[in-house]
Order: C-alpha cells, then structure tokens, then sequence
C-alpha cells in the first residue's frame, strides 16, 4: 500500500513538474473545453466567436425552442446556460489579453 501510494505521489508531482498544472486541473479543465464545445454546437458558433455572436446565435435559437413554437422550457434553459458558459469564456479570455 505504502508503495502505491509513492508511486501515485511522484506521478501527481511529475505532472505538475512537465505541465505545470495539478492532475486534477487538466481534468476540469478537459471537461470545461468539453462543456464550451457542446455550447458552441448547440448555438452554432466557431470558436472565435465575439460577444455579439453568442448573444445573436442565442437569439435565433431561442426563437426556434420557445415553447410558444413547440419547444420546452428544458431547451430554452440549455440555450441559456451555453450563452452564459460561452460568455464567461470570452470574459476570461478578454482577461488573460
């Protein structure tokens, strides 16, 4: 037991040493990127995407899932939360420039 537990501590530490980032913030941050991926499909976005061009690809996707058209409330709630995920990246990015 004594062994595993060595051999898990040096590898933690070999990959903050290569990448320079703990274990686990590659995997949040893998499952942010997958998160921000899934957002851009569902609006329709690239990747470069402005602030004006979330907001205006949410905007036409919340006319076509408006429950009022035949879409539920689930859908407008997801339009929502990828809006607001992918103009969160932005912010962080405008940050980091």
């Amino acid at each position: 037991m004594g062994r595993l537990l060595t051999l898990l501590l040096i590898g933690v530490l070999a990959c903050k040493a290569l990448t320079g980032r703990w274990p686990w913030e590659l995997w949040a941050q893998s499952e942010r990127a997958q998160d921000e991926a899934q957002a851009r499909a569902l609006l329709g976005v690239g990747r470069e995407a402005t602030r004006d061009e979330v907001n205006e690809a949410h905007k036409r996707l919340l006319v076509r899932v408006h429950p009022d058209r035949g879409g539920t409330t689930e859908q407008v709630h997801a339009a929502t939360r990828a809006r607001d995920l992918l103009l969160a990246r932005i912010e962080r990015i405008g940050q980091h420039r």
